[in-house]
This record gives C-alpha cells, sequence and structure tokens, in this order.
C-alpha cells in the first residue's frame, strides 16, 4: 500500500469513526482513532474496520458486558479499542 492511499485510508476510518449515527458509539470509535489510528498496521487497519461495520447496538452491549462478545469481535484489536475507552472514562 503506498502512503498516499494509506493516508486516504486512515482519513476516511478516522471520518467514520466519528460519524457512525450513534452517540455513544461515535465516542467510542472516535477515542479509538484519536488516540491510535494511525500508529494500527495495515492488518490491524482490516481489522478495525471489520469493526466499525458492526451494528452500534451490538458494539455497546459488548463494550459494556451486556452481552458476550463473540469470538471473532474478540480480537487483540478489541482488547485495545476497550481499554484505550475505558482508560479515558477513569480519566
Amino acid at each position: 500500500m503506498t502512503d498516499d492511499s494509506r493516508t486516504n485510508r486512515i482519513k476516511r476510518l478516522y471520518y467514520r469513526s466519528w460519524h457512525r449515527g450513534n452517540k455513544e458509539t461515535d465516542t467510542l470509535f472516535g477515542r479509538f482513532a484519536d488516540t491510535l489510528l494511525p500508529d494500527l498496521s495495515d492488518a490491524e487497519l482490516d481489522t478495525y474496520e471489520a469493526l466499525l461495520g458492526e451494528e452500534d447496538d451490538d458494539i455497546w452491549h459488548w463494550f459494556s458486558g451486556q452481552r458476550p462478545t463473540p469470538e471473532d469481535v474478540d480480537t487483540p484489536l478489541w482488547r485495545q479499542f476497550k481499554q484505550v475507552n475505558e482508560d479515558a472514562v477513569k480519566k
């Protein structure tokens, strides 16, 4: 992937992170994007993009522990996503 296409992909993912349509998940994804998005590997960007494709209600229920996180979602990136957001709440 060229630097330009990677930069454009990150910009697109950043925008999608903050504009999902649900304030709570906008905040979760946006906070993560602000913190780590440019540092993710291409493979991690793939995983993040797949996570962005999940339904807002599902993300919220998995994050809050109201439902168990499916095995295919419970990746190192998901755990990092949760940690960034849990750390922000503690501040």
